[in-house]
């Protein structure tokens, strides 16, 4: 299996309502690291690292996030590998 990092943008309605903790938590229950974290426009940037097919889990939860958000939009790319430890809330 393969390591990647994929980086995400998700629009909608995903701050105030613990959108990045939930994203930690679904991370950290996949094996990844990295960090969810708030941007000035009302969106919120995931990074995420580990076994492809976890990565892919994680990017497919973000497409509907937790009951409590309303997610518009999912972008995403890949990025380049880098270790992280932990998955961090900014």
């Amino acid at each position: 299996m393969s390591h990647i990092c994929v980086k995400a943008l998700i629009k909608g309605m995903v701050q105030g309502v613990g959108f990045r903790f939930h994203t930690a938590h679904e991370g950290l229950k996949h094996g990844l690291a990295g960090y969810a974290k708030n941007l000035p426009d009302g969106s919120v940037e995931v990074l995420m690292c580990g076994h492809e097919e976890q990565v892919e889990q994680l990017l497919r939860w973000l497409n509907t996030g937790p009951k409590t958000s309303r997610v518009d939009s999912v972008e995403s790319e890949e990025v380049e590998w880098r270790h992280i430890d932990g998955f961090e809330i900014m």
